[in-house]
């Protein structure tokens, strides 16, 4: 479940939220270059998209960093590792069903960065956020059913499995199944 690890606080009059190993913060320019390599990364890319994993330009990160404030119900947050202020990915509210009261999220790391624990924190902070800032009562997810380490990572924050789209998404030359994760508020403790 949920701890009641994360915490809202100010650094320089800039708002941030703080888990156990990570915290998240608006994006920098200079994050931009990062974000780009860590995103076009064969491994992360074919994870992460469910389109045909081409690697985008540095001047669609540029554009995608300048509308972020113009992004209206959409909130993403840049992933600082606590220990050095290391950026080492990105995770957001993806969307949001304000009438029936659910988001959905998404988060990636840069591969270096894989099975250290930080993904996972990164989405405790992220899903108590929804919950206690937007008064949303379920996030939800999609991952695709190669990506174990990302199901498993899911699973101790807390999602079940809801759902299962079979044969969905078309990687390395064979159907994978797309499977659709959520966690209610009321899971918190």
């Amino acid at each position: 479940m949920i701890s009641s690890n994360s915490v809202i606080f100010y650094i320089g009059g800039q708002k941030m939220l703080e888990g156990d190993t990570v915290r998240l913060r608006e994006y920098h320019k200079e994050d931009i270059p990062i974000v780009w390599e860590y995103i076009n990364d064969p491994e992360i890319k074919k994870a992460l998209i469910p389109g045909i994993p081409f690697p985008w330009k540095l001047e669609e990160e540029e554009k995608w960093y300048e509308e972020q404030n113009a992004k209206g119900d959409l909130y993403n947050f840049a992933i600082e590792r606590k220990a050095d202020g290391k950026y080492i990915g990105g995770c957001g509210v993806n969307n949001v069903d304000w009438k029936n009261s659910v988001a959905t999220v998404g988060i990636f790391l840069g591969k270096e960065f894989l099975s250290q624990g930080h993904g996972t924190d990164a989405m405790k902070v992220l899903v108590k956020f929804v919950f206690d800032q937007m008064n949303i009562r379920k996030v939800v997810l999609h991952v695709f059913s190669f990506n174990k380490r990302a199901i498993r990572s899911y699973e101790k924050v807390g999602f079940k499995v809801e759902g299962t789209l079979r044969g969905q998404i078309f990687r390395d030359g064979k159907y994978h199944d797309e499977v659709i994760m959520g966690i209610f508020s009321e899971n918190l403790n």
